[in-house]
């Protein structure tokens, strides 16, 4: 961890203004990291597409189908700091070095300490979002809707309260969500390169989302977009599409930091 003689003299980390269109550019390149390595980037997508099956499975054990939804959005709050081996391995393959998994876990202890803050500050959020998403529900459909499970998404469909739920629950959803981007969007591979803190890590992220507010929006809406498609065959579109957004995010980074 570095010491506060260290941050004291650190220079600020500067911030590059990037074309709207940019975000193009780093999945290209995290597309050529793939398959540079594919047996990484897929271990990654495999064993986070068996987590959802885990969820999903563990909600629907516990009669409470209603918070898949939104436990599935909050992933996004959470995604990035599971994929701190992946901006590693992107890291290696820069700098010319082999690539192995044992070196990948690299990625998780070179700057522990503060990536668990880091993992902390993202669950919390990933936490209060599925419990205000179980608030606005029982506002919107009341305490006592509780049908059969089978009987569920009908009964919703069915409630003329489901569009003022649907827009209620979106609009929370997406604020914790951009403030989830804006602390993320290049602070986890930001401590994954460098010895420094997680709160200085954070106000970059948050400088460089707000230099470059149309790329970074579009790149938000990139990964809303692919992560979503993802999920609708079982989750098993998280097997590409977690490894492909974890190594854009490692050249979304060295794009955007310097």
């Amino acid at each position: 961890m570095p010491s506060e003689a260290d941050s004291a003299t650190r220079r600020p980390a500067l911030i590059r203004t990037v074309p709207p269109d940019r975000p193009w550019a780093w999945l290209t390149a995290g597309w050529r990291d793939l398959m540079a390595n594919p047996q990484i980037g897929f271990f990654y997508g495999g064993a986070l597409t068996l987590g959802g099956w885990a969820l999903a499975l563990l909600l629907l054990w516990a009669r409470t189908a209603w918070a898949i939804l939104p436990a599935s959005a909050g992933f996004f709050m959470v995604a990035p700091i599971l994929a701190a081996g992946l901006y590693e391995a992107s890291r290696l393959r820069e700098e010319g070095q082999p690539v192995t998994f044992a070196a990948c876990l690299k990625g998780y202890t070179r700057n522990a300490g503060q990536l668990a803050f880091m993992g902390v500050v993202l669950l919390i959020l990933h936490l209060f979002w599925v419990r205000v998403a179980a608030l606005v529900f029982m506002l919107m459909f009341g305490i006592n809707f509780a049908p059969a499970l089978e009987d569920l998404p009908m009964a919703m469909l069915r409630s003329p309260m489901l569009l003022p739920f649907l827009i209620v629950g979106t609009a929370a959803g997406a604020v914790l969500a951009a403030g989830a981007f804006a602390i993320s969007a290049v602070s986890i591979p930001m401590l994954v390169d460098k010895d420094i803190t997680a709160m200085e890590a954070i106000s970059v992220s948050v400088r460089a989302v707000i230099a470059n507010p149309p790329a970074m929006i579009f790149w938000a809406g990139l990964i809303v977009v692919f992560t979503a498609m993802a999920m609708v065959p079982f989750f098993l579109g998280l097997a590409l599409v977690i490894p492909l957004v974890g190594h854009a995010t490692w050249h979304a980074y060295r794009d955007l930091v310097r």
